[in-house]
Parts: C-alpha cells; sequence; structure tokens
C-alpha cells in the first residue's frame, strides 16, 4: 500500500477537483467538505510516506508500470519527502482559514475557487515527488495556471497582476521546457536519476552549458528570484486573500525546492561549483535579493504588499544558502524553505483575517488591532518574530546557519548582508507591531485622561485555530530544529560537503 502512495498524493485531489466543480453546480456547500476530505487524504498519505523513507529508505514508484527512464517515475526521498509534508500540511490549514473569506469575497464562485484551489495544490504535490523533468514541467503548467485563474478572481486591479504573472510564467515555463529539450537532446532521457549518471561525461558540451542555464533562468523566474521577481508583489496583493495566504507560502518555495533538485541531483554538485561559477552567481544575486526586497517592504503601507516584497527578500535567504554550497549553508536553505511556509502562511492568513473583518489592509487600518484581535495578532507576532530571527522561533535556527555557511565559505560580506537584513525586518515588522499596539495615545491618570476601552471583535474560529497552530508550528519547529536537521536535512546534504 505505501507503494501506492506517490501516486494517490497526485491522483486524489485531482480527480477532486473535478467532483468539486460538478457537484458545486447545484449544492456550493458540498464543495468544501470534499476539498477537505482530498486534502486530508494528502496530509496523511504524506506523513506515512515520510515516515516510511526515514525508517527504510527512497521510495520508487513506476507509473503504468513502465520502468524509467522509458516511463515516469515518482520517486521521493528525505527532501521531497519532507517538503510533501509541509505542502499537504498548509494546504489543509489555509483551506480550512479560507472558508469564511472565499465565502466572503468569493460568494458566486465558490465552486470553482475550490476546484482550482485543489488543482494548485495538485499541481504542488506533483512537482514535489516527479523524477522526471517533462512531468515536472507539465505539473508546473497544472500549478501555474490554476494560480493564474485563481489571482484573477480578486480585485480589479488582480486581473493586470495576473496577466503579468501569466507572461512573465510563460516565459519561465518556457526557458525551464527549453533547458529540458536541450538535456534530452544529448542524453536522450528526462529521468532525473538517469540524466544525473550521464551528464558528468557531457559537462564540456555547449548543449549542456546551454540547457543548464535555461533551466537555472526558467526557475529563477518562477521563485521570483532578484531581479526576475517582478510579477510577485501585485499578484499576491491584489488576488483574493485565500488565494494569497496558498500561493505566497508555496509556489515560490516549491520552485526553490526544484532548483536545489537541478543543481545536487540532476547535476552533480561540481558542476556548478567548479565547471562553472553558477553558484557563485546565484549567491550574490541572493544577497542583493535579501537587501532590496527588505528594503522595498518598508516603503510599503500595505500590509499584504509589504509581506509581498517579504517574500523577494526571503527568497534570497533560500537562493544564498543554495549558492554557499556548503553543509551548513545547504542546510539553511532547506530549513528556511520549511520556516517560509508555515511562517509566510501564517502572517498572510492574519492578513487574510484582517481583510475578513476590514475589508482593508492598509496599515492605517490596524490601529488598536491587539485589542481588537488579540490572537490574531498573536498569530502575527509569532511570524513577525521568525522572519526577524529571534529565538526561539524556526526563523532564528535557519539564519543561524546560513551564517555558519557564509563564515565556513569565508563569505564575511555575506555574513554582514544577513545581520544587517534581519534590522530591516525588524523595522518593517515592528512598525506593524507598534501602530497595532501603541498608535492610541495610552491613558495618562495624572490628568485624569480615561482609560479608552476597544470593543474586542475578533476573527471567526475556523480562522483563529489555523493561525495558532501555524504560529505554534513556528515554535515547536524551532524548538526541535535540531532533530529536524539530524532526522530529515543531513541526508539531503551531498556527499562531499
Amino acid at each position: 500500500m505505501i507503494q501506492q502512495l506517490p501516486a494517490i498524493i497526485v491522483v486524489f485531489p485531482l480527480v477532486m477537483s473535478f467532483f468539486v466543480v460538478v457537484t458545486g453546480l447545484w449544492s456550493k456547500r458540498i464543495c468544501f467538505p470534499l476539498v477537505v476530505t482530498a486534502i486530508s487524504v494528502c496530509v496523511l498519505s504524506a506523513g506515512i510516506i515520510l515516515s516510511s523513507v526515514i525508517n527504510q529508505g527512497p521510495i520508487h514508484y513506476w507509473l503504468g508500470g513502465w520502468q524509467p527512464p522509458w516511463g515516469i517515475e515518482y520517486f521521493v526521498d528525505h527532501l521531497n519527502a519532507f517538503m510533501l509534508v509541509a505542502v499537504s500540511l498548509l494546504s489543509l490549514l489555509v483551506a480550512v482559514h479560507s472558508k469564511r473569506s472565499v465565502e466572503q469575497e468569493l460568494p458566486e464562485k465558490r465552486s470553482q475557487f475550490w476546484s482550482l484551489f485543489l488543482l494548485l495544490i495538485t499541481g504542488l504535490l506533483g512537482i514535489t515527488i516527479t523524477g522526471d523533468m517533462f512531468n515536472l514541467f507539465v505539473l508546473l503548467e497544472v500549478a501555474s495556471l490554476s494560480g493564474y485563474a485563481l489571482i484573477a478572481m480578486g480585485q480589479k486591479k488582480a486581473v493586470f497582476a495576473s496577466f503579468r504573472y501569466l507572461v512573465m510564467g510563460t516565459i519561465g515555463a518556457s526557458w525551464y521546457l527549453l533547458g529540458v529539450g536541450y538535456l534530452y537532446i544529448i542524453t536522450g532521457s528526462l529521468n532525473i536519476a538517469n540524466l544525473s549518471e550521464l551528464l558528468p561525461h557531457m559537462y564540456q558540451s555547449k548543449t549542456v552549458l546551454v540547457g543548464f542555464a535555461f533551466i537555472l533562468v526558467g526557475i529563477g523566474i518562477k521563485m521570483a528570484l532578484f531581479p526576475l521577481h517582478a510579477w510577485l508583489p501585485d499578484a499576491y496583493t491584489y488576488a483574493p486573500s485565500a488565494v494569497s495566504t496558498t500561493v505566497a507560502p508555496l509556489m515560490t518555495k516549491v520552485m526553490a525546492y526544484v532548483l536545489i533538485r537541478v543543481i545536487f541531483s540532476v547535476f552533480k554538485p561540481y558542476f556548478s561549483i567548479e565547471e562553472i561559477p553558477a553558484t557563485t552567481i546565484l549567491a550574490w544575486m541572493a544577497a542583493v535579493a535579501i537587501v532590496v526586497g527588505s528594503i522595498y517592504a518598508i516603503a510599503q503601507t500595505n500590509l499584504k504588499k509589504m509581506l509581498s516584497y517579504s517574500v523577494v527578500a526571503q527568497i534570497g535567504y533560500i537562493a544564498l544558502g543554495i549558492g554557499l554550497a556548503n553543509r551548513f549553508g545547504l542546510t539553511g536553505a532547506v530549513l528556511h524553505i520549511f520556516n517560509e511556509i508555515i511562517t509566510k502562511g501564517c502572517v498572510f492568513a492574519v492578513a487574510g483575517a484582517v481583510v475578513y473583518k476590514k475589508s482593508a489592509c492598509n496599515t492605517r487600518e490596524l490601529e488598536n488591532l491587539y485589542r481588537k484581535m488579540p490572537f490574531t495578532m498573536l498569530a502575527f507576532t509569532v511570524g513577525a518574530f521568525s522572519m526577524i530571527g529571534i529565538p526561539p522561533t524556526l526563523g532564528f535556527f535557519s539564519k543561524l546557519y546560513l551564517i555558519l555557511g557564509s563564515i565556513d565559505a569565508k563569505q564575511w560580506v555575506f555574513v554582514g548582508i544577513l545581520l544587517f537584513s534581519s534590522i530591516l525586518n525588524g523595522v518593517y515588522f515592528f512598525r506593524i507591531i507598534q501602530i497595532a499596539s501603541f498608535e492610541t495615545p495610552m491613558p495618562d491618570y495624572s490628568r485624569g485622561t480615561p482609560y479608552e476601552k476597544v470593543p474586542m471583535d475578533e476573527a471567526p474560529l475556523s480562522m483563529i485555530i489555523p493561525m495558532q497552530i501555524m504560529a505554534a508550528g513556528i515554535l515547536i519547529a524551532g524548538i526541535f530544529s535540531a532533530d529536524i536537521v539530524s532526522t530529515v536535512i543531513q541526508y539531503v546534504i551531498p556527499e562531499g560537503f
């Protein structure tokens, strides 16, 4: 049964997406339970897969019984088993959190939304689990096309933002596909494990170099690595709250996983480190992304746009860890992917709750929010602390590994940038905390100024519980980060690092 789970985790939500849109024609109430059921099956499957990989080793599944490289293989090791759990679990929390906001923002499009939501999750899980480069492209398009449609359901500006995302995303996917085509021309294979064996003898070929360059640029666009990030801020800002809370934590992080897979699995690590300076270029681009993304975030007056530019900066952290190409750096990169998934999900969920209650997300709407929505803002505080890197949150430990990786690589500039970026993160997150806490003058009893009572107007319980679970996850994962590294991430590190 366990050997069939890699197929079930992709096929089940795909089939359920069609059931959702059909049943929605006569009863929209049925859609949400079907979605929760589908994603719950994915969470359960992902948990069993991760346990099996930890205890028994990688899982190989051949679609249709066709042996690779002729057939498509689903391959699960420690890295993508870990990603499957993170993606499916966050998707379930976001689905529960988003029920009320979808009913408020998209009352007539609920069945279409939930169907596209399941297609998006299908694509992301498929990207994570596939061991075939072309199948990865197909599933990438499933996720991307679903994302374009979901974003376009938002405010008036969402249509243009979605169109720009579509154009840039199509360019990125085309570059990736061209790169895969070059590799297929010279090797005759699309299987990742098979390519890893065939390519080392061809590293001097210009066809391989061009293919590698195309793939990296395509992935860079999809993961919004500066300066290829222009599509992201508006897309995440003007999308419906439920879409932002799903796409922001998952889409770019899954593409960061793909980047790790390409650099360290499809190609041998020494190709990107010694044969061509790919990791060096990536590290410097990432360093710029960290600073520029943080500065742009400081300049924003809209909470969702501030968080969107924070995504650009945080992708820089992950790319920096990959570019350092050493044990500490890559450990920090993988840990920060996990941190970004749960932390960005948490803070975007808070933004969604604020939009639900306030119908706006500008900073001036956040006044007195700690008294009006204390549980919501508690989750935001934990998420903000993780973004800044305050212990014992997971963000502190992932950044610590990145700093250790920079020291190990003797890149003192990167150490300075990482420390400086924490200050920048503190500036824009503590500004929100200040407005939500202290914008209204405190009572001055010596002058007879009374305490101003602010009635509590908290988000619904269906929103609060997922946010609190995410916030608790940030703290628990931080406290047990050493166990995550020793149980899972250490097996991701290539030999020789």
